[in-house]
């Protein structure tokens, strides 16, 4: 499984953004599934309303349930530790928001980094179980 940032599905998704074409180049090429977080999934739908209305949500959504993407689910119990990474990546800055607490607890889960994602710069410094750095397959588009 592949980890999915929401730069990669927004860039994906938005025929207007100016890696859609590269972006799903490459995603014709992924063999193995996707999976995210509901705080991605939260990102997405809010960035795609914003950039290109309703309906792109909410094809995005019906989208999960037709294999897009697996959800990974974060349960209360992991609030602390996504605080804690938060805290210690207040510099670049790092909050539930944009979703990036949540894909550092999903490459623990999965024990790996592979990501597809735009954001070059805040992958580069994240490190999984605190010292593993994350694979951006995306890293040369």
């Amino acid at each position: 499984m592949i980890s999915a940032d929401t730069g990669f599905w927004v860039a994906l998704l938005d025929r207007r953004d100016n890696l859609h074409l590269k972006v799903r180049d490459y995603a014709t090429s992924i063999d193995e599934p996707l999976i995210t977080t509901l705080p991605v999934v939260t990102e997405v739908c809010y960035l795609l309303q914003t950039r290109c209305g309703a309906q792109y949500s909410a094809e995005f959504l019906l989208a999960q349930g037709d294999g897009l993407f697996q959800l990974f689910m974060i349960g209360e119990n992991e609030f602390p530790k996504m605080a804690s990474l938060m805290h210690k990546y207040a510099d670049l800055p790092m909050d539930l928001a944009d979703a990036d607490a949540s894909l550092i607890l999903l490459a623990e889960y999965l024990g790996h980094g592979r990501i597809v994602s735009t954001d070059k710069r805040d992958f580069h410094a994240y490190r999984w179980e605190n010292h593993y750095p994350f694979v951006n397959l995306l890293e040369d588009l």
